[in-house]
């Protein structure tokens, strides 16, 4: 498939690379290291119109496709990978406000989800439901003009920083809906912030939900829409979170090429030994290959080509699985100082292993791939 980008994608493209490289770059390790995530910076980013990509244009959205998103997040993550992943889950949310939710809830809740000015977080995994979404057990039930949540959801990004939760919970036995609930509403807490391997820049804790009261135009669509809604942003959110790993490989790479031109053994840099130059060409090729999969999953979801989820479940799977290679490559290239934090490679090896993880495992996208191979 050719991808002669258009020239308003280059610039799409040109802009996210800019402001990753000013705005993410420089302050990535601080962050990491902090354990902390600026809103300054992520209404800068939603100034760009990267707080509701594909968000129609009518509540604030830049009405942009899924291949612009890959693009954007793949720039994002050159600067910070943890940040760049945040980013995609707010927009699921804008996303998903704006594509299933009534006007006035849209005209409530879009604009500040597009401008940043409200930061979406999304609820659907429980503690021990892991890749089995259907078996949430947080229950939604109407009281007059209310309903009343009861649950917990876990590993949640941005839960105690974000002023707004989309929580999918049960409103029968085989019915699950979709709900906003906003920061500060009583019944709503928070769990103690996870201790993680990676993705230190954005907290994740539990949500918790004890008779948490919100309105009844806080429903999403109508009662019982929820999975559907929920496997709606599935395709979507894979492509994202694969253009994230596309974005810290292509970083681990570049810092590979500049590092073994410059390490001296044996009198002369270490990428003129073969060994050095192969591991650097699979790397590359490997980004490549990884790069035309993500980009070709984006463009069959904007065509809403049959074979779209299918596209995607493979560009999830080889996308994240190559992108956590070649970043460990580039560590081992670096020796002993890649295990060092103030070369950054290591942190980029820790943010993008979870990326084979969510989104659905990589097991999972396999077991995707099987079914529509033998349908």
């Amino acid at each position: 498939m050719d991808f002669s980008f258009t020239e308003e994608q280059v610039m799409i493209r040109d802009m996210a690379r800019q402001f990753s490289d000013v705005e993410l770059a420089p302050y990535a390790q601080q962050w990491d290291e902090e354990k902390s995530m600026s809103r300054a910076v992520l209404e800068k980013a939603a100034g760009l119109g990267f707080g509701g990509i594909y968000t129609r244009a009518e509540h604030g959205g830049s009405e942009m496709g899924r291949l612009d998103a890959a693009l954007i997040f793949e720039q994002l993550s050159r600067g910070c990978v943890s940040t760049a992943a945040f980013l995609s889950i707010h927009n699921m949310v804008t996303w998903m406000v704006d594509t299933f939710g009534d006007d006035a809830l849209r005209a409530r809740f879009v604009p500040k989800l597009a401008s940043m000015e409200m930061i979406g977080s999304y609820c659907l995994t429980e503690p021990g439901s892991g890749s089995d979404a259907a078996s949430l057990k947080t229950k939604a039930v109407k009281d007059g003009n209310d309903y009343i949540l009861n649950g917990t959801k876990a590993f949640i990004s941005g839960a105690g920083f974000s002023d707004l939760y989309l929580i999918m919970a049960k409103t029968g036995e085989k019915s699950i809906s979709a709900f906003l609930v906003e920061d500060g509403t009583p019944g709503l807490s928070f769990g103690a912030q996870e201790k993680k391997m990676g993705w230190n820049a954005q907290p994740t804790a539990e949500v918790i939900l004890e008779d948490c009261r919100i309105p009844i135009g806080n429903l999403i669509g109508k009662e019982g829409d929820g999975f559907k809604f929920a496997m709606a942003g599935l395709d979507g959110g894979r492509v994202n979170i694969g253009a994230c790993s596309l974005g810290g490989a292509g970083a681990a790479l570049d810092a590979a090429i500049q590092y073994t031109g410059e390490r001296q053994q044996f009198g002369k840099p270490i990428s003129a030994f073969q060994n050095t130059q192969f591991k650097l060409a699979d790397m590359a090729t490997e980004l490549d290959a990884a790069r035309l999969m993500i980009y070709r999953a984006g463009d069959m979801i904007d065509k809403k080509h049959p074979d779209k989820s299918s596209a995607c479940a493979m560009a999830k799977r080889f996308a994240t699985d190559a992108g956590s290679k070649i970043a460990n490559d580039a560590l081992q290239l670096h020796g002993g100082y890649g295990y060092l934090a103030d070369y950054g490679i290591e942190r980029i090896v820790r943010d993008l292993r979870v990326h084979q993880i969510l989104e659905g495992t990589n097991e999972i996208m396999r077991v995707i791939i099987a079914r529509s191979l033998l349908r």
